[in-house]
């Protein structure tokens, strides 16, 4: 039996371990730039300015690297899908 490819932790893992600047915007609107220091199911240690925050999952709206993340999902893109196989 194959493992599902669990998204959300591949993008937090690779932005942590790479150590990629991140921009987290919370759903009231603020913005926080840091580094993800670690994760688990409920929160984010994000590192500002030499300062832990501790932020709660359920206030994050989005949260963009400084650049792109090399991900591999494990699964075809649109692209790579036959026009047969899309009905």
């Amino acid at each position: 039996m194959q493992k599902q490819t669990n998204i959300q932790d591949l993008f937090l893992n690779m932005a942590r371990r790479d150590r990629v600047p991140v921009t987290v915007f919370l759903v009231n609107g603020f913005q926080l730039r840091g580094v993800i220091r670690g994760f688990d199911n409920f929160v984010v240690l994000l590192e500002c300015d030499g300062r832990q925050q501790l932020i709660y999952k359920h206030a994050l709206s989005t949260i963009s690297p400084s650049r792109e993340l090399p991900i591999k999902l494990g699964f075809a893109e649109k692209d790579d899908i036959c026009p047969e196989e899309i009905e």
